[in-house]
């Protein structure tokens, strides 16, 4: 396991930032909703799903649904690629960071996270995620280092949680911002839910062809 980071990673900003470790509970469905609470089930943060005709679409908001970031994904792009922007925006003038695959055939689940000066993506990246949605262990990594700022876990129950369907927890490490994290999550889990809808569209469009030569 990575060492937890004590150096501040705030991205979005510093009332997102606590200087000791969190876990934050987030319930989410299969189209991209988040609900984001603390363990004492204080509302924190929402995400929702606002798809346009060409994109695939995540709006990050405050617990007075102020819109924070949104989240969008670049079409025509042989790495996958996702792309922040404060507030509503979707201008370029308005970038705060970008996601992206390291490599078009994936053999191990990672992606890199550019900030806004660095969307070149020739350099070192800032973030890194390594993990399965699917198993709910995704890790966030400062840089290309094994200092962790964020890592995900199967919710469980307990006093507190008597439903743990829809939920997972994530530890945020000291001085690391959780909303920058659920950020990262949120694009995470568009992009599963991207890859199950193609992988849906193909395993119809075969059984189609089988049924026409049937």
């Amino acid at each position: 396991m990575g060492q937890q980071t004590s150096n501040q990673a705030s991205v979005i900003g510093h009332q997102f930032v606590a200087p000791y470790p969190i876990d934050i509970i987030v319930e989410s469905n299969s189209k991209g909703k988040f609900v984001v609470t603390d363990t004492e089930n204080k509302l924190m943060l929402k995400v929702k799903p606002c798809d346009s005709t060409f994109h695939h679409q995540r709006l990050l908001l405050s617990a007075d649904d102020k819109p924070i970031l949104m989240l969008r994904d670049k079409i025509l792009s042989s790495h996958t690629r996702w792309n922040a922007f404060w507030g509503k925006s979707t201008s370029n003038s308005d970038l705060a960071f970008s996601t992206k695959t390291p490599s078009i055939i994936q053999f191990r689940k990672s992606l890199h996270v550019f900030l806004a000066n660095k969307t070149s993506s020739k350099g070192v990246c800032d973030f890194k995620i390594k993990g399965s949605w699917s198993k709910k262990n995704c890790t966030i990594y400062m840089g290309d280092s094994s200092t962790i700022i964020a890592q995900m876990h199967k919710m469980q129950k307990s006093k507190k949680v008597k439903s743990a369907k829809g939920k997972f927890m994530v530890t945020i490490s000291k001085n690391a911002d959780y909303a920058f994290v659920i950020a990262l999550i949120a694009i995470v889990h568009a992009m599963k839910s991207t890859e199950d809808e193609y992988a849906e569209q193909i395993t119809a469009s075969v059984g189609q062809v089988i049924g026409a030569t049937v």
